[in-house]
């Protein structure tokens, strides 16, 4: 696995923190690591973006961007606003693929959704992965409404031929509802994948030290982490 793709439901789900966590695991197992990021948005020149926020968290990895737009819109919309050229998915498989020459894994995150667009034409992180011929990691929320997400967008994943590998819980409550409980159960079903994972609500905010520490015991083993869905399971399931 070269090359990991990492989506989620929409936005706020927890996939910078989540790409941290895999980055920091793949490295605690010797491997090196490039995070790309296919096109930054809501970030002005010279501030750090989801790609370096990634890089403090996990250590020693390689953080790259293909293009950052400053208004915090899609891809698209906010490099038209922007007067400038949009991203396209060739050019972020180009990217992806050069780095992958100088890695043992590149972690490519997008913008929001699946089917969040990056261009005129319509182009995807979806259409990324195709190119690439990468597996695609979902991220999803805890609570109600994360079951008809998910199940949306692994169905487009499979409308693709694209892999989806499994399933991670970007942001897991302390103080689980019912709905986040039942939803451990369900997500796999509606995914049609495993859970992978499930991160701790606040996780980003801890100190790179005590995250690089943690991370692998928040991800499966698929993911080479410790993380044992199965007693999650009966840990967390009401």
């Amino acid at each position: 696995m070269p090359v990991l793709v990492i989506t989620g439901t929409g936005t706020e789900v927890g996939k910078t923190v989540v790409t941290a966590a895999v980055a920091a695991t793949a490295l605690a197992a010797g491997r090196s690591v490039a995070v790309l990021k296919a096109a930054q948005t809501g970030v002005g020149p010279g501030e750090p973006g989801d790609a370096q926020e990634a890089a403090r968290l996990a250590g020693a990895v390689t953080a790259a961007e293909v293009a950052r737009f400053p208004e915090p819109l899609a891809p698209g919309t906010a490099a038209r606003r922007a007067g400038r050229a949009p991203v396209h998915p060739e050019e972020v498989a180009e990217s992806a693929d050069k780095l992958a020459t100088e890695h043992d894994l590149v972690l490519v995150e997008g913008a929001g959704g699946l089917l969040v667009r990056f261009d005129a034409a319509g182009g995807t992180l979806a259409d990324v992965a195709g190119l690439l011929g990468a597996p695609v990691l979902l991220v999803v929320s805890a609570g109600l409404g994360t079951l008809n997400t998910t199940e949306l967008t692994a169905r487009e994943l499979r409308s693709r031929g694209l892999e989806l590998p499994g399933v991670v819980i970007g942001s897991w409550p302390a103080n689980p509802d019912l709905a986040s409980r039942c939803n451990i159960a369900d997500l796999p079903d509606v995914a049609g994948a495993p859970l992978l994972g499930a991160l701790p609500a606040g996780a980003g905010s801890l100190a790179p030290a005590a995250f690089r520490t943690t991370a692998p015991h928040w991800l499966a083993p698929r993911l080479e982490g410790t993380w044992d869905a199965d007693a999650f399971r009966v840990r967390e399931a009401p």
